[in-house]
């Protein structure tokens, strides 16, 4: 993996853990942040953190800003995510990503030339929403509305069967493809669907989420009924 050069606006909750997970995957990384006591505390754990205001382009500039692969803004006012936005691209930062606290929010950031608009707070919603309702979902990532990718813990009732019979596969009666089934250390990439489920499996999937319930609801009364 090329190593890259990451500037992160903000150093709350989200830029803290974006910063210290890029440090950990071998990029370089700049925090940008007003509040010393932040600054103070991420200096060890990254390359750089400066204590600057993000909302200045001669600042921007000092800090060599359009040198950077990739900006991420996690500021949450929206003004100073917007401005700062809008300093990035103008100063030549090659890829911008941008958080918005709203619609409205991501609409602007979209409309001013932010490379990428994350939502973290409704995906954190739409991904609890489909944990609770499904049960056995353990992670959830929407990819366009009704689709995403579930990171599943087969209940009780799909041990000891087939992919296929339990009904997945891009091609079976419910659409729902195995992407991958995590047993243990072990990774099984693109699975048989003759693979049978064991226990400890975990599977994740990709389809439409009605479809996976109704799959599960399905394997659930074949199981009783046996």
């Amino acid at each position: 993996m090329k190593r890259k050069q990451v500037a992160v606006i903000g150093l709350g909750r989200l830029g803290v853990s974006v910063a210290t997970t890029l440090q950990h995957l071998g990029h370089e990384v700049l925090a940008i942040e007003l509040d010393e006591k932040k600054v103070q505390s991420m200096a060890s754990q990254i390359t750089h953190a400066v204590q600057a205001d993000a909302t200045s382009e001669a600042v921007l500039r000092e800090l060599g800003i359009g040198n950077f692969d990739i900006a991420i803004v996690t500021t949450s006012a929206i003004a100073n995510s917007v401005l700062s936005t809008i300093l990035l691209k103008k100063l030549g930062v090659r890829h911008v990503i941008a958080r918005a606290d709203s619609e409205l929010h991501a609409d602007i950031l979209d409309r001013i030339g932010a490379d990428k608009v994350v939502y973290p707070e409704n995906e954190m919603g739409i991904m609890i929403a489909h944990v609770l309702t499904l049960g056995d979902v353990i992670d959830y990532i929407p990819v366009v509305s009704g689709y995403g990718i579930l990171k599943l813990t087969p209940p009780s009732y799909f041990v000891g069967e087939t992919l296929s019979g339990l009904g997945f596969g891009a091609k079976g009666e419910w659409q729902v493809a195995v992407l991958l089934i995590q047993r243990q250390k072990e990774v099984l990439l693109n699975p048989n669907y003759q693979e049978m489920v064991k226990p400890g499996d975990s599977l994740v999937v990709a389809g439409n989420v009605d479809k996976l319930e109704e799959l599960i609801a399905k394997a659930r009364k074949t199981k009783t009924e046996k």
